[in-house]
């Protein structure tokens, strides 16, 4: 049975994180991009940062003992009733096999509980992603290009669903 709850286990969101980028992103940027990104979001203090002061709440998915995914979210976005879904990742021998809909569905309970109207998540344009997101209720509302540094773009669809 797999199982959500909070989290401040930085290491398994590391080592998950780490385990789901190089497949998730090694077609769509080059390992130097993935680099840069990954050490300047998964390092041991940013990670601390978002949770302590950007108010970002991690959750796990666990399941005997065994970590594999977890999301990170924020109440109010931008001072609207919206919740942003910053992170969510499942490690890639276990997708299609639930866990991002119970993730999904663990931070919309919260978000309803917390009288939200809107689920926001940023995706990366080519990133298969999408079509998991589309099934899940969530449409396409915009597109940005979010300079990173370095010379790096995030080059995300911003995409909605109504809680």
């Amino acid at each position: 049975m797999i199982k959500i709850q909070p989290t401040d286990n930085y290491k398994a969101i590391q080592d998950i994180a780490g385990k789901t980028w190089p497949v998730t992103y090694g077609a769509i940027l080059s390992s130097e991009q993935i680099q840069y990104m990954f050490s300047m979001m998964y390092d041991l203090e940013a990670l601390k940062n978002q949770a302590e002061t950007k108010n970002h709440h991690f959750i796990i998915a666990g399941e005997d003992g065994n970590f594999l995914g977890f999301a990170s979210y924020e109440f109010d976005y931008l001072g609207e009733p919206k919740t942003k879904i910053h992170k969510i990742y499942i490690l890639p021998e276990t997708q299609g096999s639930g866990i991002g809909k119970k993730l999904l569905y663990y931070i919309a309970e919260k978000a309803k509980a917390t009288g939200q109207e809107f689920l926001s998540l940023n995706v990366n344009r080519f990133n298969e992603a999408v079509h998991f997101y589309n099934k899940m209720g969530f449409e396409k509302v915009g597109e940005e290009d979010i300079n990173i540094g370095n010379g790096y773009l995030m080059e995300d669809f911003i995409m909605e669903k109504k809680l």
